[in-house]
């Protein structure tokens, strides 16, 4: 090929400013718009005289089509929904950033958003449930959509993951099964975003290697508390690649700075009725009070020389890699600090897409990445409308973009110049094929070899051992939460064969497990064991062994009416507060409620609008009148009950403690006059009011809240 001169300035593009960081705002403020002092207008820029009558012959004739303005608001309005995302429909999504810590990866990968710890690089982070469409609840038993889109000096790369480091199936062929089965069912559309029902759990029944995913959805980490106290995993087995060009195999964790906590089922249903929206609205409070959640981000590295050292394969999205055998070494920091403007603009119309990669991050050959590569892109030509939804601003990397594609549905950019195409020489030879590795996206030089067939390895056939590792690793409370989910779902499928059919699976797990869930859904319980449980756990694996204690962003409700003690409740606020807590006083009305020792106080919200599912804690103030006008109020008494019922913490002091007895809370000693500070099962209560209220009361309280749930506490009995 004869040498030319390139007459693109390469270097332009690759160098950048030192505001490179917030680049992405910078990007998107040329596209955001406000009404304020503005005039209506067409779309065409006409302003208009009238907006609320349509043009017609007399005030009591017919419409005219010449009324365009008319006809362009209705055709608008027509065309406004666009398809939801077929799986991963609801979510919620947040802008920030992300900054390693230091350069110790940089031995393993090229990519410098990895490895520089002066490059803060902007993200996007979209959270989701994936069963339910678009207008389904929060808190659904279901998977969790955790995806990062990470908008590099090298490019867009986005970590596409969920909640739960495996997956239903091994081979994305199997992916439209599963869907469809997991989808409501076909012949009535019912029921919404739900797992509880016959084909789902006709095609565990039918796919063994199910078994793992489905002990972590029966699990607390279905229903997590919020999208900031839940784990992010990239689910597959992934490939960094050094700047010399060595493999390395990597599995990504997100970690919550909060820790990892959930819901308890009956909370989770209860919350779908009075706020379907509990977690989005959790996340965009957070971040609009400058509460910014935050991650870790993790890996586990394994040299390709360790591929076949493991008893799984590392290609199979069904299994993990237990944190004792490879430890998670943590790489940097992701904070979410600003809320979108618009959310269909951004929020539904981000595209993630698991094939978005950099330089230094590659593939491995695993058959579900492998698929998830081709669908991701090609579920959004259908879902926003064509090949240029890169275009749209939330989708534009920072880097510079130069292309040969050209012309197709809503083309934003205007190319100037007669090519359009490589190798040319009317254009200067541009946009240019030049660079080395790192500099240029290579891909990974890998020798493979074999014939075509239909057919998985037998490293992949071991279905059970990782499942029966999941439930060893829990907790008393996690394993009790796991068999009751099993029996509410199987309890709602019809045919019983498929419920006998899970069991049998399940007893390939653990046998005690296969019997208590047999013994709650009407079919034989396994009469011996198939095969003996291992005996093997991962501590990493529970939630509560290695829960963190925290206080920050925890809301507590404090129930306040007409003569409350001002001084105490205000004191109470000011500890709250201070340990980064919530506070909010619920009374019967809104407005200001009229304290008995101190200035009036006003209330946040009226009791009856809220509920203690929506809350993480509960605390009933002293005052004579405000406690006798609770007492009266079956609403408030069934609040401190329900909150009890699930397992969070509850406090008194004065005659506070008077609401607490009548809320039955069965055998917990509460407080009397004789005591200081009593706490039992997480209820603290003391006699004292006022100034005369010891901070121990407070500190304890605090304590409680901290440690999410008292798991220990004895509640069958109560009627909540």
């Amino acid at each position: 090929m004869p040498q030319r001169d390139l007459n693109c300035d390469l270097n332009r593009d690759l160098n950048r400013d030192d505001d490179f960081n917030d680049e992405k705002d910078q990007q998107l403020e040329s596209v955001r718009t406000d009404a304020e002092h503005t005039h209506l207008t067409t779309q065409q820029g006409v302003r208009v005289d009238h907006t609320d009558h349509s043009l017609t012959v007399g005030a009591r004739g017919p419409t005219l089509l010449e009324d365009f303005h008319a006809r362009e608001k209705i055709t608008h309005f027509d065309h406004e929904r666009i398809p939801e995302r077929v799986v991963h429909a609801r979510g919620a999504g947040a802008y920030g950033h992300f900054q390693p810590y230091d350069t110790w990866l940089a031995e393993y990968t090229a990519a410098e958003f990895l490895t520089d710890p002066q490059v803060r690089t902007p993200v996007f982070v979209r959270f989701s449930t994936v069963a339910g469409s678009r207008g389904s609840a929060d808190t659904v038993r279901d998977v969790r959509g955790f995806a990062t889109k990470f908008y590099t000096r090298q490019g867009n790369y986005d970590l596409v993951g969920n909640n739960m480091p495996v997956f239903f199936i091994q081979d994305g062929i199997k992916f439209p099964d599963f869907v469809h089965a997991v989808k409501p069912e076909p012949h009535n559309e019912i029921p919404q975003a739900q797992s509880a029902h016959d084909t789902l759990w006709d095609f565990v029944a039918q796919q063994p290697e199910t078994m793992h995913m489905i002990m972590w959805l029966m699990s607390d980490r279905a229903l997590p508390r919020s999208y900031r106290m839940m784990q992010g995993f990239g689910v597959h087995t992934f490939r960094l690649v050094s700047a010399g060009g060595r493999g390395t195999f990597v599995k990504f964790h997100w970690k919550p700075l909060l820790g990892t906590h959930s819901l308890v089922w009956d909370e989770t249903q209860k919350i779908a009725g009075k706020d379907p929206d509990f977690n989005r609205r959790d996340l965009w409070e957070a971040i609009e009070t400058g509460d910014f959640p935050e991650w870790e981000l993790g890996v586990q590295l394994v040299p390709e020389d360790d591929e076949h050292g493991f008893d799984f394969d590392l290609l199979d999205a069904t299994k993990i890699i237990p944190e004792e055998q490879v430890p998670v070494r943590p790489v940097g920091r992701l904070v979410l600090d600003r809320n979108p403007d618009n959310f269909f603009a951004e929020t539904e119309q981000v595209a993630f897409h698991t094939a978005n990669i950099v330089p230094g991050i590659d593939f491995s050959n695993d058959p579900l990445l492998q698929a998830r590569n081709f669908s991701y892109l090609d579920t959004q030509l259908l879902r926003l409308g064509g090949p240029n939804f890169a275009h749209i601003p939330v989708n534009r990397p920072v880097a510079p973009v130069h292309t040969n594609q050209r012309d197709g549905f809503a083309q934003h950019r205007i190319h100037r110049g007669r090519t359009s195409y490589f190798d040319n020489s009317l254009g200067g030879g541009c946009p240019a094929v030049s660079g080395r590795f790192p500099e240029v996206f290579t891909h990974y030089q890998e020798k493979v070899e074999g014939a075509k067939i239909r057919e998985r390895s037998d490293s992949f056939k071991d279905f059970y051992s990782q499942a029966t590792l999941f439930y060893n690793s829990m907790t008393p409370p996690e394993k009790e939460h796991i068999v009751a989910a099993f029996r509410f779902e199987l309890g709602k499928v019809e045919h019983v064969e498929i419920r006998a059919a899970v069991v049998d699976h399940l007893n390939r797990v653990d046998h005690e497990l296969a019997t208590q869930v047999a013994q709650g859904i009407g079919v034989p319980a396994p009469e011996h064991e198939v095969t003996p449980n291992h005996g093997r756990s991962s501590p990493a694996l529970s939630q509560l062994v290695s829960a963190v204690a925290s206080a920050k962003t925890r809301k507590v409700a404090v129930l306040v009416a007409d003569g409350v003690d001002g001084v105490g409740t205000r004191r109470l606020v000011s500890a709250l507060k201070e340990a980064g807590a919530i506070p909010e006083l619920l009374a019967p009305t809104d407005g200001m409620v009229r304290c008995a020792n101190d200035d009036d106080i006003k209330a946040d919200r009226a009791i009856n609008t809220m509920a203690s599912v929506l809350y993480d804690a509960v605390v009933v103030p002293c005052g004579p009148d405000s406690v006798s006008a609770l007492s009266q109020d079956g609403y408030a008494v069934h609040f401190v009950t329900e909150a009890f019922k699930h397992g969070k913490p509850v406090g008194a002091f004065g005659v506070g403690i008077k609401l607490l007895r009548a809320a039955n809370l069965g055998e917990t000693r509460l407080a009397t006059s004789e005591d200081g500070v009593v706490s039992e099962v997480g209820v603290v209560t003391t006699p004292k009011a006022e100034k005369s209220i010891d901070d121990q009361y407070f500190e304890t309280l605090l304590g409680e809240i901290a440690k999410h749930r008292i798991w220990d506490r004895e509640t069958a009995a109560i009627p909540a």
